[in-house]
């Protein structure tokens, strides 16, 4: 593998600061931009395997790790694209978890550090998530398409996706994925993609299948959302979602309710991270 690959990410590292990506600048620095680990930790990767791949050692890097360093470095189009020639990885398409992500929703979910946040594709694969969102949801980033979709999983593997939904509030829960799914596919008619998607839900859970029947149709903006936590027990919040401009992500916030428990909980939660501990 050529160097250029670890020159440019190292260069692109220099350009930003740690105020850039949402977190605090409380040290001195003696060399401009942000540390590997922060890097690393951005992306999601083993700060050995980002040092290696800087200095042009290791193995060649996956078109998810490549996605996952363009987002962490903040890179527009053009220098996604670039990226992914340097590696040796092809261009992705416009969807999935390896598209092209808006800075602006970057930018948004890295200001929203006091509450949990999450970004979605169109599809509800896991694009990135916040510390406090991954301790609240344990939710996985999504690796390999639309069957680590979110939406997938909670049709298809019910006994494992819905641990942390209250039982009373599943079948909402259902009815909104499939009524705000039906609204993208309105969104666009006629992919393929999304066509399939469905057609693999269908097929795979009666539940679905009774309830696009229904024909329901909602874009899910905001709405209550309850967490049962395994340590901190049910947690009320108030949902919010925002699409990006050309429908294809989804930036989610989770918010408490004035005078409830939640703000209480979520600062607990903030102060422990995902490390589980027992409930007072």
């Amino acid at each position: 593998m050529s160097n250029e690959l670890g020159l440019f990410l190292k260069a692109r590292r220099a350009l930003l600061s740690p105020l850039d990506v949402g977190r605090s600048d409380s040290t001195r620095r003696r060399v401009p931009g942000l540390r590997r680990n922060e890097v690393a930790e951005l992306a999601q990767i083993s700060v050995e395997y980002y040092v290696d791949l800087e200095q042009g050692r290791g193995r060649r890097p996956s078109d998810q790790v490549v996605a996952a360093l363009a987002r962490a470095l903040r890179l527009d189009r053009d220098e996604r694209d670039y990226l992914f020639g340097l590696a040796g990885v092809a261009t992705p398409p416009a969807y999935g978890p390896t598209a092209h992500v808006e800075a602006a929703m970057l930018d948004l979910l890295d200001k929203l550090g006091d509450v949990p946040a999450q970004l979605f594709t169109d599809l509800y694969e896991l694009v990135a998530q916040n510390e406090l969102a991954t301790a609240l949801l344990a939710e996985p980033i999504s690796v390999s398409g639309p069957q680590d979709s979110q939406v997938c999983r909670w049709f298809l593997d019910p006994a494992g996706s819905r641990t942390r939904c209250p039982p009373d509030s599943q079948a909402g829960m259902s009815r909104f994925y499939v009524a705000d799914l039906r609204a993208t596919s309105g969104r666009q008619p006629g992919d393929g993609r999304v066509v399939e998607f469905v057609e693999r839900l269908r097929a795979g859970s009666a539940e679905f299948a009774a309830l696009w029947d229904s024909a329901v149709v909602q874009v899910r903006r905001s709405g209550p959302h309850q967490v049962l936590h395994p340590s901190l027990g049910l947690i009320d919040l108030q949902c919010t979602g925002m699409l990006s401009e050309d429908g294809r992500h989804r930036l989610v916030w989770y918010t408490p309710y004035v005078g409830g428990r939640a703000a209480q909980q979520l600062r607990l939660l903030s102060a422990v991270g995902a490390t589980r501990f027992a409930a007072d």
